[in-house]
């Protein structure tokens, strides 16, 4: 990609830079036939590979004060 845009070849840089975005994968996709219901276009968001859902914060850990 770098060097398609040295070459001021932005085109193929643009293109090449889509390919990569698709194959990191992570992005809103369309869900499979009959996933959603029939006539629904909602596109469906999916974490990228490997990710977990953070822990969630211990509510008695609150250090500052209740404001008044």
């Amino acid at each position: 990609m770098l060097a398609a845009v040295t070459r001021e070849d932005f085109e193929k840089a643009a293109r090449l830079r889509d390919e990569i975005a698709a194959l990191k994968g992570g992005a809103v996709r369309q869900p499979p036939p009959g996933e959603m219901g029939l006539g629904t276009q909602v596109p469906v968001v999916e974490p990228p590979k490997g990710w977990k859902r953070p822990k969630k914060p211990d509510l008695m850990t609150n250090v500052k004060p209740r404001k008044r």
